[in-house]
């Protein structure tokens, strides 16, 4: 049996980015936090973009399936680091 393969010309390469918003609810030192998020797929990856006080943050999975925040170096962002964490152990319970 013979098979014949076809070719494509491909004139562009479109990269396409799914983006879903929502909102993560989050309680912390008492208080409830109401987090504008934003779910950003990549392929076969994603990453979530929480606004916290008027910065974005990314958080994504790590290889265990755990979240972890993503601060960009240098970042003068002063944000308690137990909201992060809880912010973190929220996504897990919802995204696994």
């Amino acid at each position: 049996m013979i098979f014949k393969s076809k070719t494509f010309k491909v004139s562009r390469i479109v990269h396409l980015r799914m983006a879903e918003s929502f909102t993560l609810v989050v309680s912390y030192k008492d208080k409830e936090y109401h987090l504008n998020s934003e779910l950003r797929v990549y392929g076969y990856t994603h990453k979530i973009a929480i606004n916290i006080e008027g910065e974005e943050i990314l958080f994504e999975p790590d290889e265990e399936r755990n979240y972890r925040a993503v601060i960009p170096e240098g970042s003068k962002i002063k944000i308690d680091i137990g909201l992060i964490q809880a912010i973190a152990k929220a996504l897990e319970a919802a995204f696994t």
